[in-house]
């Protein structure tokens, strides 16, 4: 094991990487005290040499070098590393092998690393302290060895699995499933939205639902500009509370539960109460759930595909969640550009066969099992 802590060191290492056919990944990060998570430590395991790099003593943007090159990266789990590295390096890998995703496809359902570790090689992880600072340094010996045993194993287990998938044919899917994982959006979401995630917005009044999204439209990109977290800018009560009253003036903000007079401050209070305006003036609706536009026609048919998805999944011993949730059944039934059911492997699996069931050339029965099965019909 080595720390690295330079840029020279950094660079060297990057060319063991490129000369590499994989890598391994792994990052810890923080984000309690910051809009965007910080990353705090990296961790690359290449050929037999186990690597912690300090991002707190290097330059970042070098990462893009390693991350260009036509490696494949092994990581676990890796749609948080992916949104840690890209706010970090402005890059993600070119390549990767999410451990956990492709276990879904041999029968094992979203396994965490020390599971997977045990399951497959039959060694336990070292525990780590949840509460582990990752930016004091320096780092006790007890941290660093837990932080390399994330990417220690990661080949071994890249190894497994993948001759597991080939057993099966079902490589292509995986590679399929971490090249969607990989190219998934990542980052802050449109701050225009904010409002939506705040559960009790849905019991507002029209008039409020404005000025909910308003305020926490402003109170998102305060905490993008000053990378804090939202509700250390304006609680979620506080908002509510701006949304059922609508304040005009400072003074009146000043009276709204859970908002402390340090915090509408400065220019702080009038912007607030010009959101407050903007939303007024502004008709909102809160977006439909899942089933309030799907067609009547169509609710049996999604509870009862779903239900065949869940027994597709044990039979091809596929993580169900893999094969197809709810969701993707919604877009497939609506003809979505976006369903997930319409393309690749899922198409192979569920996706035409839906359509059969849809046109009528297909049903669904149970057996004499309790199991539901896809059956030809005869039109008539």
């Amino acid at each position: 094991m080595m720390w690295i802590d330079d840029d020279l060191s950094l660079n060297a290492l990057i060319d063991q990487v490129v000369e590499s056919d994989r890598y391994a990944l792994d990052t810890e990060f923080h984000r309690e005290k910051t809009y965007y998570p910080k990353l705090a430590l990296l961790q690359i395991r290449v050929g037999d040499v186990t690597a912690l790099v300090d991002p707190l003593a290097i330059n970042t943007q070098l990462l893009g070098r390693l991350f260009a090159a036509d490696s494949l990266c092994i990581i676990h789990a890796a749609q948080q590393d992916l949104e840690v590295l890209q706010h970090a390096s402005g890059s993600v890998p070119q390549r990767i092998f999410d451990t956990q995703l492709s276990a879904g496809f041999i029968g094992m359902s979203t396994p965490s690393l020390a599971s997977l570790v045990q399951s497959e090689l039959k060694i336990s992880l070292p525990k780590g302290d949840r509460l582990t600072d990752w930016l004091r340094r320096p780092l006790s010996t007890d941290q660093q060895r837990y932080a390399a045993s994330d990417v220690d194993f990661l080949f071994a287990l890249h190894d497994n699995i993948l001759a597991r998938l080939k057993e099966l044919g079902r490589e292509s899917w995986a590679a399929e499933a971490c090249e969607e994982l990989r190219t998934r959006p990542c980052g802050p979401q449109d701050p225009s939205e904010a409002w939506l995630r705040i559960k009790e917005v849905r019991t507002l009044k029209p008039a409020s639902r404005g000025v909910a999204q308003a305020v926490a439209e402003w109170r998102e990109r305060k905490a993008m500009q000053h990378d804090m977290p939202p509700r250390r800018v304006l609680s979620d009560i506080a908002l509510l509370g701006i949304a059922h009253s609508a304040p005009q003036t400072v003074a009146e903000l000043s009276s709204i539960r859970g908002l402390e007079s340090r915090q509408i401050g400065g220019q702080v209070g009038q912007e607030i109460v010009d959101a407050v305006a903007h939303g007024r003036n502004v008709e909102v609706r809160i977006p439909h759930s899942e089933h309030d536009d799907l067609d009547k026609e169509f609710r049996p048919a999604m509870s009862l595909i779903a239900a065949w998805i869940s027994e597709l999944a044990r039979e091809h011993h596929v993580d169900a969640a893999l094969l197809g949730t709810r969701q993707d059944i919604m877009d497939h039934l609506r003809k979505s550009p976006k369903s997930r059911l319409s393309n690749g492997w899922r198409a192979e699996i569920v996706g035409r066969d839906i359509e059969k069931i849809l046109t009528g050339e297909a049903g669904l029965s149970f057996d004499g099992r309790g199991r539901l099965r896809l059956l030809p019909t005869t039109l008539q």
